[in-house]
């Protein structure tokens, strides 16, 4: 009977020891003291969770897409014919070349505006001028204007119309 309440006496003792011993979590206050001890000495961000990639290709991440909110309301003006007729054709070219052109060739020389394409070209001398072109070159200058070379049909007289 000695042995078994040996082992009693034994057994107790390993329960008042688990007692004595504080309590790492939950919600005393030494337990909340031991946690903030901790994380204090390691750090908040010490245990990382790297992702697991599995392409090779980085992708970004979405982020938040908020609607537009301006601060004042932008008013648009109702938009006008950008080139007319007296904006595409600034002025004829009245050199020497130009004027041997309208002798020999029977081809007007204008400067026009940059945007300008042949088809608008054509249709802004007929307007302008009430003359039918058969063709129009174009050709960009160094300066950065555009010269046009109106050759008129053949019923047409470049000298007159000048």
């Amino acid at each position: 009977m000695k042995k078994a309440s040996g082992k009693a006496k034994a057994s107790g003792d390993k329960k008042a020891v688990q007692k004595s011993k504080p309590k790492t979590t939950g919600d005393s206050k030494a337990g909340k003291a031991l946690k903030v001890k901790k994380t204090l000495t390691k750090g908040e961000h010490s245990k990382r969770n790297r992702k697991i990639r599995t392409t090779k290709r980085f992708q970004r991440p979405k982020t938040l897409k908020l609607p537009r909110n301006p601060r004042v309301v932008a008013i648009r003006k109702p938009t006008t014919d950008r080139l007319d007729a007296y904006k595409i054709v600034k002025f004829p070219l009245t050199t020497e070349s130009a004027m041997k052109k309208i002798e020999d060739n029977n081809t007007l020389v204008f400067i026009v505006d940059q945007k300008a394409n042949k088809n608008s070209i054509k249709s802004a001398v007929k307007r302008l001028y009430e003359i039918n072109a058969c063709r129009v070159n174009t050709l960009n200058r160094p300066s950065g204007d555009k010269k046009a070379y109106v050759k008129l049909a053949p019923h047409f007289d470049a000298l007159r119309s000048c």
